[in-house]
């Protein structure tokens, strides 16, 4: 593929990203705020612009193997775990931005758990196994991620266990 191509495929891949994430997000605001309709809407489009991430993603060839795919999981929750994170932690400290901080540490703190389970996953995937959990809980605060039971409190930033989004 040719290198501007590549480019714009990559940047239209981060855009869409970014639109898809952003439109739940704004669904989710407008459930909270008593417009189930408007809600929909925004999950719609944000399935959309899913596709077009997913078409962006395929092109570039970004799609391996099972194993390939999970040790690019790996890869990119370490980048985070061991250089991006620390980093931006660091400046918001520095700069006084408290919230700034705080997301930036709930976010290694969740990131440091998925890097073990893709590090646990690719170990059964290549022995022929499937993952063992039997659902996963997420904390919708903080993104503290748990297999098969979820604690008393969030160990990250306290919120009850019966708060935890099962999947």
């Amino acid at each position: 593929m040719r290198e501007m191509t590549k480019k714009f495929l990559e940047e239209a891949f981060a855009g869409e990203s970014m639109a898809h994430m952003k439109y739940l997000i704004f669904a989710d605001e407008a459930e909270r705020q008593g417009k189930p309709r408007l809600a929909k809407l925004f999950r719609a489009i944000a399935y959309a612009e899913f596709v077009h991430a997913r078409n962006h993603f395929r092109v570039l060839g970004k799609i391996g193997s099972l194993e390939e795919n999970i040790q690019m999981g790996i890869d990119g929750e370490t980048f985070e775990i061991e250089e991006m994170y620390p980093v931006y932690e660091n400046a918001a400290q520095f700069q006084e931005e408290a919230d700034a901080a705080r997301s930036m540490h709930f976010a290694i703190e969740a990131e440091k758990i998925h890097a073990d389970m893709y590090k646990k996953v690719k170990e059964l995937i290549s022995q022929g196994d499937d993952y063992t959990a039997e659902k996963v809980y997420i904390c919708p605060v903080c993104g503290y991620t748990t297999e098969d039971e979820v604690p008393e409190k969030c160990p990250v930033c306290g919120l009850p266990g019966e708060k935890f989004v099962e999947f």
